[in-house]
Protein backbone atom coordinates (compact mmCIF):
# COMPACT_ATOMS: atom_id res chain seq x y z
CA UNK A 1 0.00 0.00 0.00
CA UNK A 2 1.30 3.32 -0.73
CA UNK A 3 1.70 6.13 1.55
CA UNK A 4 0.23 10.08 0.99
CA UNK A 5 1.34 11.59 -2.01
CA UNK A 6 4.54 13.44 -1.90
CA UNK A 7 4.27 16.96 -3.88
CA UNK A 8 6.98 17.45 -6.08
CA UNK A 9 8.45 21.46 -6.15
CA UNK A 10 10.80 23.40 -8.09
CA UNK A 11 12.82 26.90 -7.17
CA UNK A 12 13.39 29.19 -9.61
CA UNK A 13 16.09 32.34 -8.89
CA UNK A 14 18.92 31.49 -5.95
CA UNK A 15 19.57 34.89 -4.65
CA UNK A 16 19.26 35.89 -1.35
CA UNK A 17 15.60 34.92 -0.67
CA UNK A 18 15.58 32.22 -3.62
CA UNK A 19 18.48 30.03 -0.88
CA UNK A 20 16.26 30.56 2.10
CA UNK A 21 13.50 29.02 0.38
CA UNK A 22 15.89 26.45 -0.79
CA UNK A 23 16.53 25.45 2.47
CA UNK A 24 13.09 25.22 3.73
CA UNK A 25 11.56 23.04 0.61
CA UNK A 26 14.59 21.11 1.43
CA UNK A 27 13.44 20.02 5.00
CA UNK A 28 9.43 20.21 4.28
CA UNK A 29 7.13 17.56 5.23
CA UNK A 30 5.73 15.79 2.43
CA UNK A 31 7.54 17.57 -0.30
CA UNK A 32 10.01 16.29 -2.55
CA UNK A 33 12.83 19.35 -3.53
CA UNK A 34 13.19 18.30 -6.80
CA UNK A 35 15.23 20.72 -8.43
CA UNK A 36 16.54 24.71 -8.90
CA UNK A 37 16.36 27.23 -11.89
CA UNK A 38 18.75 30.02 -12.05
CA UNK A 39 20.92 31.18 -15.18
CA UNK A 40 23.90 31.36 -13.17
CA UNK A 41 23.89 27.82 -12.00
CA UNK A 42 25.26 26.89 -8.70
CA UNK A 43 28.53 28.10 -8.70
CA UNK A 44 29.42 26.36 -4.98
CA UNK A 45 27.06 23.47 -5.72
CA UNK A 46 25.53 23.56 -2.19
CA UNK A 47 22.36 22.50 -3.10
CA UNK A 48 21.29 19.39 -2.36
CA UNK A 49 19.34 18.95 -6.15
CA UNK A 50 19.92 19.54 -9.62
CA UNK A 51 20.23 23.03 -10.78
CA UNK A 52 19.66 23.80 -14.18
CA UNK A 53 19.55 27.25 -16.01
CA UNK A 54 16.48 27.12 -18.39
CA UNK A 55 13.28 27.30 -17.00
CA UNK A 56 12.57 24.42 -19.96
CA UNK A 57 14.87 22.45 -17.96
CA UNK A 58 12.99 22.82 -15.29
CA UNK A 59 9.78 22.04 -15.66
CA UNK A 60 10.93 18.90 -17.12
CA UNK A 61 11.52 17.19 -14.14
CA UNK A 62 7.48 17.29 -13.65
CA UNK A 63 6.34 20.11 -11.26
CA UNK A 64 3.35 20.09 -8.89
CA UNK A 65 4.08 23.49 -7.78
CA UNK A 66 7.07 26.26 -7.76
CA UNK A 67 8.67 28.92 -5.98
CA UNK A 68 9.40 32.10 -8.08
CA UNK A 69 12.29 33.90 -5.90
CA UNK A 70 13.77 35.82 -9.40
CA UNK A 71 13.76 39.39 -10.37
CA UNK A 72 10.57 41.30 -9.94
CA UNK A 73 10.93 42.14 -13.56
CA UNK A 74 11.10 38.41 -14.01
CA UNK A 75 7.80 37.81 -12.96
CA UNK A 76 5.06 38.56 -15.31
CA UNK A 77 7.14 36.09 -18.01
CA UNK A 78 8.12 33.24 -15.37
CA UNK A 79 4.94 33.01 -13.65
CA UNK A 80 3.17 32.76 -17.12
CA UNK A 81 5.26 29.94 -18.17
CA UNK A 82 4.22 28.31 -15.24
CA UNK A 83 0.59 28.86 -16.04
CA UNK A 84 0.71 27.58 -19.49
CA UNK A 85 2.09 24.31 -18.16
CA UNK A 86 -0.24 23.47 -15.45
CA UNK A 87 2.26 24.59 -12.27
CA UNK A 88 1.27 26.04 -9.55
CA UNK A 89 3.05 29.28 -8.04
CA UNK A 90 4.29 30.70 -4.72
CA UNK A 91 5.54 33.83 -6.32
CA UNK A 92 8.28 36.39 -4.24
CA UNK A 93 6.07 39.67 -3.59
CA UNK A 94 5.84 42.23 -4.89
CA UNK A 95 3.66 40.25 -7.51
CA UNK A 96 4.41 42.18 -10.68
CA UNK A 97 6.48 45.23 -11.42
CA UNK A 98 2.75 46.65 -12.41
CA UNK A 99 -0.83 46.96 -11.99
CA UNK A 100 -1.15 45.48 -15.49
CA UNK A 101 1.57 42.16 -15.40
CA UNK A 102 0.01 41.94 -12.23
CA UNK A 103 -3.69 41.30 -13.29
CA UNK A 104 -2.00 38.98 -15.91
CA UNK A 105 -1.06 36.69 -13.52
CA UNK A 106 -4.06 36.79 -12.47
CA UNK A 107 -6.00 35.92 -15.45
CA UNK A 108 -3.52 33.12 -15.79
CA UNK A 109 -3.35 30.86 -13.12
CA UNK A 110 -7.39 31.61 -12.11
CA UNK A 111 -8.41 30.65 -15.67
CA UNK A 112 -6.75 27.49 -15.53
CA UNK A 113 -7.98 26.84 -11.67
CA UNK A 114 -4.23 26.46 -10.38
CA UNK A 115 -3.27 27.26 -6.99
CA UNK A 116 -0.96 30.32 -6.64
CA UNK A 117 -0.22 32.95 -3.51
CA UNK A 118 2.25 35.69 -2.86
CA UNK A 119 5.13 35.91 -0.55
CA UNK A 120 4.09 38.57 1.86
CA UNK A 121 6.07 37.17 4.56
CA UNK A 122 4.87 39.16 7.35
CA UNK A 123 1.90 37.96 7.25
CA UNK A 124 3.43 34.66 9.01
CA UNK A 125 5.27 36.71 11.51
CA UNK A 126 4.37 35.91 14.99
CA UNK A 127 3.45 39.22 16.53
CA UNK A 128 1.50 40.29 13.57
CA UNK A 129 -0.20 37.13 13.76
CA UNK A 130 -1.35 37.99 17.44
CA UNK A 131 -1.63 41.45 16.38
CA UNK A 132 -4.30 40.21 14.03
CA UNK A 133 -6.36 38.15 16.54
CA UNK A 134 -6.42 40.47 19.04
CA UNK A 135 -7.84 43.36 16.50
CA UNK A 136 -10.41 40.48 15.10
CA UNK A 137 -11.50 39.95 18.84
CA UNK A 138 -12.19 43.65 18.66
CA UNK A 139 -9.74 44.27 22.07
CA UNK A 140 -8.64 47.83 20.76
CA UNK A 141 -11.78 48.98 19.85
CA UNK A 142 -12.10 51.24 16.74
CA UNK A 143 -8.56 51.65 15.29
CA UNK A 144 -7.93 55.29 14.35
CA UNK A 145 -4.38 54.90 12.53
CA UNK A 146 -1.71 52.34 11.46
CA UNK A 147 1.61 53.21 11.71
CA UNK A 148 5.03 51.36 9.91
CA UNK A 149 8.76 52.21 10.06
CA UNK A 150 11.00 50.45 8.11
CA UNK A 151 13.85 51.42 7.45
CA UNK A 152 17.59 50.02 7.21
CA UNK A 153 20.51 49.98 5.29
CA UNK A 154 20.90 49.66 1.07
CA UNK A 155 20.44 45.89 0.19
CA UNK A 156 22.72 45.66 -2.72
CA UNK A 157 20.84 42.56 -3.92
CA UNK A 158 17.58 44.66 -5.33
CA UNK A 159 18.62 46.23 -8.59
CA UNK A 160 15.21 46.50 -10.40
CA UNK A 161 12.97 48.17 -8.26
CA UNK A 162 12.75 51.17 -5.43
CA UNK A 163 12.07 50.80 -1.83
CA UNK A 164 8.09 51.57 -2.36
CA UNK A 165 7.85 47.77 -4.58
CA UNK A 166 10.46 46.05 -2.41
CA UNK A 167 9.54 47.39 1.16
CA UNK A 168 6.64 49.13 1.31
CA UNK A 169 4.85 46.17 -0.30
CA UNK A 170 5.29 44.64 3.06
CA UNK A 171 3.66 47.18 4.83
CA UNK A 172 0.47 47.57 2.81
CA UNK A 173 -0.28 44.24 2.65
CA UNK A 174 0.09 43.52 6.52
CA UNK A 175 -2.08 47.11 7.63
CA UNK A 176 -5.10 45.69 5.00
CA UNK A 177 -4.26 42.09 6.16
CA UNK A 178 -4.40 43.14 10.45
CA UNK A 179 -7.17 45.60 10.07
CA UNK A 180 -9.12 43.97 7.04
CA UNK A 181 -9.57 47.28 5.49
CA UNK A 182 -8.77 48.51 2.25
CA UNK A 183 -7.10 51.84 0.74
CA UNK A 184 -9.01 54.07 -0.35
CA UNK A 185 -6.44 57.13 -1.23
CA UNK A 186 -2.54 57.40 -0.42
CA UNK A 187 -0.61 60.64 -0.28
CA UNK A 188 3.53 60.21 -0.51
CA UNK A 189 6.65 61.78 -1.23
CA UNK A 190 9.77 59.64 -2.40
CA UNK A 191 13.41 61.02 -2.92
CA UNK A 192 16.71 59.20 -4.26
CA UNK A 193 19.77 59.72 -2.47
CA UNK A 194 21.93 56.60 -3.76
CA UNK A 195 22.27 57.30 -7.25
CA UNK A 196 20.44 54.36 -8.17
CA UNK A 197 17.60 54.89 -11.14
CA UNK A 198 15.22 54.35 -8.19
CA UNK A 199 13.60 55.73 -4.99
CA UNK A 200 15.23 54.64 -1.63
CA UNK A 201 13.08 56.76 0.44
CA UNK A 202 9.26 56.79 1.36
CA UNK A 203 6.89 59.15 3.43
CA UNK A 204 3.01 58.11 2.92
CA UNK A 205 0.18 59.32 4.34
CA UNK A 206 -3.00 56.41 3.46
CA UNK A 207 -6.69 56.55 4.15
CA UNK A 208 -8.78 53.11 5.01
CA UNK A 209 -11.98 52.05 4.20
CA UNK A 210 -12.99 52.60 7.37
CA UNK A 211 -11.61 56.02 7.99
CA UNK A 212 -8.59 55.08 9.83
CA UNK A 213 -5.41 56.92 9.16
CA UNK A 214 -2.19 55.52 7.88
CA UNK A 215 1.43 56.53 8.09
CA UNK A 216 4.23 54.77 6.14
CA UNK A 217 8.07 55.62 6.65
CA UNK A 218 10.14 53.48 4.59
CA UNK A 219 13.82 53.96 3.61
CA UNK A 220 17.29 52.07 2.24
CA UNK A 221 19.45 54.90 3.95
CA UNK A 222 19.39 54.11 7.89
CA UNK A 223 22.35 52.70 10.09
CA UNK A 224 19.44 51.50 12.14
CA UNK A 225 17.58 48.41 10.57
CA UNK A 226 14.12 49.20 11.94
CA UNK A 227 10.65 47.24 11.95
CA UNK A 228 8.04 48.48 13.49
CA UNK A 229 4.15 48.54 13.90
CA UNK A 230 2.01 50.57 15.95
CA UNK A 231 -2.00 50.46 16.14
CA UNK A 232 -3.62 52.83 17.64
CA UNK A 233 -7.49 52.91 18.71
CA UNK A 234 -9.85 53.72 21.78
CA UNK A 235 -8.33 51.77 24.09
CA UNK A 236 -4.73 51.93 23.72
CA UNK A 237 -2.37 50.53 21.09
CA UNK A 238 0.11 47.62 20.02
CA UNK A 239 3.50 48.09 19.07
CA UNK A 240 4.76 45.36 17.17
CA UNK A 241 8.35 44.49 16.74
CA UNK A 242 8.67 42.27 13.45
CA UNK A 243 12.63 41.91 14.00
CA UNK A 244 12.26 40.29 17.03
CA UNK A 245 8.32 39.18 16.85
CA UNK A 246 7.44 40.97 20.12
CA UNK A 247 4.21 42.18 20.91
CA UNK A 248 3.84 44.67 23.47
CA UNK A 249 0.61 46.60 24.52
CA UNK A 250 0.07 50.32 25.87
CA UNK A 251 -3.57 50.60 27.21
CA UNK A 252 -5.24 53.57 28.20
CA UNK A 253 -5.25 54.74 31.55
CA UNK A 254 -7.87 53.79 33.85
CA UNK A 255 -7.25 55.85 37.10
CA UNK A 256 -8.89 59.51 37.44
CA UNK A 257 -5.73 61.88 38.17
CA UNK A 258 -5.79 64.51 40.94
CA UNK A 259 -3.00 66.71 39.01
CA UNK A 260 -5.29 69.96 37.84
CA UNK A 261 -3.01 70.59 34.72
CA UNK A 262 -3.41 67.07 33.62
CA UNK A 263 -7.03 66.49 34.28
CA UNK A 264 -7.82 69.76 32.12
CA UNK A 265 -6.25 68.29 29.12
CA UNK A 266 -8.93 66.09 27.17
CA UNK A 267 -6.98 63.01 26.20
CA UNK A 268 -5.76 60.03 27.12
CA UNK A 269 -2.88 58.96 29.92
CA UNK A 270 -0.41 56.07 30.08
CA UNK A 271 -1.83 52.63 31.71
CA UNK A 272 -0.56 49.17 31.94
CA UNK A 273 1.77 48.14 29.15
CA UNK A 274 1.92 44.15 28.68
CA UNK A 275 4.37 42.35 26.13
CA UNK A 276 2.89 39.18 25.39
CA UNK A 277 4.70 35.92 24.94
CA UNK A 278 4.44 34.40 21.72
CA UNK A 279 5.58 31.32 20.44
CA UNK A 280 8.25 32.08 17.63
CA UNK A 281 8.18 29.61 14.55
CA UNK A 282 10.10 30.77 11.65
CA UNK A 283 7.67 32.52 9.56
CA UNK A 284 9.27 31.34 6.22
CA UNK A 285 8.69 27.49 7.39
CA UNK A 286 4.71 28.65 7.93
CA UNK A 287 4.44 30.11 4.76
CA UNK A 288 5.63 27.07 3.14
CA UNK A 289 3.27 24.72 5.07
CA UNK A 290 0.21 26.77 4.62
CA UNK A 291 1.08 26.74 0.23
CA UNK A 292 2.18 23.08 0.69
CA UNK A 293 -1.57 22.43 1.88
CA UNK A 294 -3.25 24.47 -0.68
CA UNK A 295 -1.36 23.31 -3.40
CA UNK A 296 -2.42 19.68 -1.50
CA UNK A 297 -6.16 20.53 -2.10
CA UNK A 298 -6.74 21.97 1.54
CA UNK A 299 -8.16 25.42 2.94
CA UNK A 300 -4.86 26.93 3.81
CA UNK A 301 -4.28 30.61 4.74
CA UNK A 302 -1.82 32.23 1.31
CA UNK A 303 -2.06 35.07 0.27
CA UNK A 304 -3.70 35.15 -3.06
CA UNK A 305 -2.95 37.01 -6.44
CA UNK A 306 -5.95 38.96 -6.19
CA UNK A 307 -4.54 39.82 -2.77
CA UNK A 308 -1.01 40.74 -3.77
CA UNK A 309 -2.74 42.60 -6.59
CA UNK A 310 -4.10 45.34 -4.36
CA UNK A 311 -0.82 46.11 -2.83
CA UNK A 312 0.80 46.29 -6.68
CA UNK A 313 -2.46 49.18 -6.82
CA UNK A 314 -1.49 50.59 -3.34
CA UNK A 315 2.25 51.02 -4.64
CA UNK A 316 1.50 52.46 -8.23
CA UNK A 317 -1.11 54.81 -6.70
CA UNK A 318 1.87 55.88 -4.00
CA UNK A 319 4.40 56.34 -6.90
CA UNK A 320 1.94 58.32 -8.87
CA UNK A 321 1.45 60.41 -5.80
CA UNK A 322 5.00 60.98 -5.55
CA UNK A 323 5.35 62.10 -8.99
CA UNK A 324 2.43 64.22 -9.32
CA UNK A 325 2.32 66.00 -5.75
CA UNK A 326 -1.30 65.20 -5.42
CA UNK A 327 -3.29 62.62 -2.81
CA UNK A 328 -4.30 59.69 -5.58
CA UNK A 329 -7.63 57.86 -4.91
CA UNK A 330 -6.63 53.93 -4.93
CA UNK A 331 -8.89 52.10 -7.33
CA UNK A 332 -9.56 48.97 -7.59
CA UNK A 333 -12.25 46.23 -8.90
CA UNK A 334 -11.26 43.53 -6.58
CA UNK A 335 -13.47 43.24 -3.64
CA UNK A 336 -12.50 43.78 -0.14
CA UNK A 337 -11.17 41.10 2.57
CA UNK A 338 -13.47 39.74 4.84
CA UNK A 339 -12.82 41.11 8.27
CA UNK A 340 -10.95 38.06 10.32
CA UNK A 341 -13.68 37.70 13.11
CA UNK A 342 -16.57 37.00 9.93
CA UNK A 343 -13.59 34.27 8.97
CA UNK A 344 -13.90 31.57 12.05
CA UNK A 345 -14.80 29.32 9.95
CA UNK A 346 -12.45 29.23 7.22
CA UNK A 347 -9.41 29.02 10.00
CA UNK A 348 -6.87 26.55 9.14
CA UNK A 349 -4.59 26.47 12.15
CA UNK A 350 -5.33 23.89 15.00
CA UNK A 351 -7.46 24.74 17.47
CA UNK A 352 -4.11 25.22 20.24
CA UNK A 353 -2.53 27.48 17.93
CA UNK A 354 -5.31 30.09 17.43
CA UNK A 355 -4.62 32.19 20.89
CA UNK A 356 -0.80 32.10 19.57
CA UNK A 357 -1.40 33.73 16.50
Amino acid sequence: MSGPRRLRAGLIGLGAMGRNHARVLAGLDGVDFVGAQDPAGDPGGSLPVPVVTDLADLLALGLDYAVVACPTALHETVGLELAAHGVCALIEKPLALSVEEARRLVEAFESRGLVAGVGHIERYNPALRSLRTRLEASELGEVFQVVTRRQGPFPHRISDVGVVLDLATHDIDLTGWVTGQVYVSIAARTVSRSGRPHEDMLAAVGQLADGAMVNHLVNWLSPLKERSTVVTGDRGCYVADTLTADLTYYANAAIDTEWEALRTFVGVSQGDMVRYAIPKREPLLIEHELFRDAVDGKVAGIVSLREGLRTVEVAAAALASAREGVTMPVHSAEPAARHPRQRHSERVLNPASVADE
